[in-house]
């Protein structure tokens, strides 16, 4: 199973750089899978992923039960509402409206989870001198 955990993260990871560049691509959640991908398949990605420049914070803090920063829930919220409301705009132009209803379940399903459970980071000011 480890081939097969790896061969996913990578995939994974591909994927969630690509979300870097292209609006409707979505990066955390493929971040986030890279990670629990190689923590089963391979411990030397998962450390090297862990300690990434650019992911690797992002991913101990979310990993740790810290949570992501106000500025990445605001964000995340943003660019899947502004994606599902292009997608469903589009369904009804089709007339699909059970997609629709999908996307919408979906959309609130991921933005109760993102604002309700999942812990908001405080990030550490420095002192007033």
């Amino acid at each position: 199973m480890k081939p097969f955990y790896n061969a996913a993260g990578v995939l994974a990871l591909l994927l969630g750089i690509l979300g870097i560049f292209l609006p409707l691509l979505p990066t955390t959640p493929f971040l986030l899978l890279a990670s629990w991908c190689f923590a089963r398949g391979s411990e030397r990605l998962h450390g090297w992923l862990l300690s990434h420049r650019v992911f690797g914070e992002y991913l101990r803090n979310f990993e740790g039960g810290r949570g992501i920063p106000l500025k990445a829930k605001i964000v995340a919220t943003a660019m899947l509402w502004v994606s599902l409301l292009l997608a469903m705009r589009r369904l009804l132009e089709t007339d699909r409206p059970l997609l629709v209803g999908v996307l919408l379940l979906t959309g609130a399903g991921v933005s109760i989870y993102l604002w309700r459970y999942l812990p908001t980071l405080r990030l550490e000011r420095p002192g007033r001198g």
